[in-house]
């Protein structure tokens, strides 16, 4: 078998060069290469996507463009409004976890104050109850029968 390898180059019609490479006699690969739109060869790639658009020029003075601009302008505001708005909700809800969390801590130190108090008083009681109870006796009495009916 041998290593050779052909490689053929078209370009498509919009602009994009594709290289037609054979090695093993596996088949053609196309590899999509993208080629500068100028015919100097100077400028920068420009991808397939943004090869349709033109760069038409826009007269500022028309009311076309006024309209936009406007429209524009009142979308940023709302935008910027919008972004505020949610700064400051966030913001709030911050401080409202903050207090929440103050109270929570609170409780769980009064919650631990009290806990330790029971148990004081649980193992206080216990002592005091293991000192008045009295021992069990393993002596059994037995009765006799003879005297059970006297």
């Amino acid at each position: 078998m041998s290593k050779t390898s052909q490689q053929n180059t078209t370009t498509d019609a919009n602009g994009v060069s594709v290289i037609h490479t054979q090695a093993h006699s596996s088949g053609l690969q196309q590899v999509p290469q993208l080629v500068p739109v100028s015919p100097g060869g100077g400028g920068k790639a420009v991808p397939p996507s943004k090869q349709g658009k033109k760069n038409s020029f826009v007269d500022r003075n028309s009311d076309e463009y006024r309209q936009r601009r406007e429209r524009n302008n009142m979308a940023v505001k709302k935008s910027r409004l919008k972004s505020k708005q949610k700064a400051q909700d966030t913001l709030q809800r911050v401080n409202q976890l903050k207090e929440e969390n103050e109270r929570l801590e609170a409780k769980i130190k009064l919650l631990t104050k009290e806990l330790s108090v029971l148990k004081d008083l649980f193992l206080e009681h216990a002592h005091n109850f293991a000192d008045n109870v009295q021992p069990v006796c393993t002596e059994t009495t037995t009765t006799n029968p003879e005297n059970s009916g006297q």
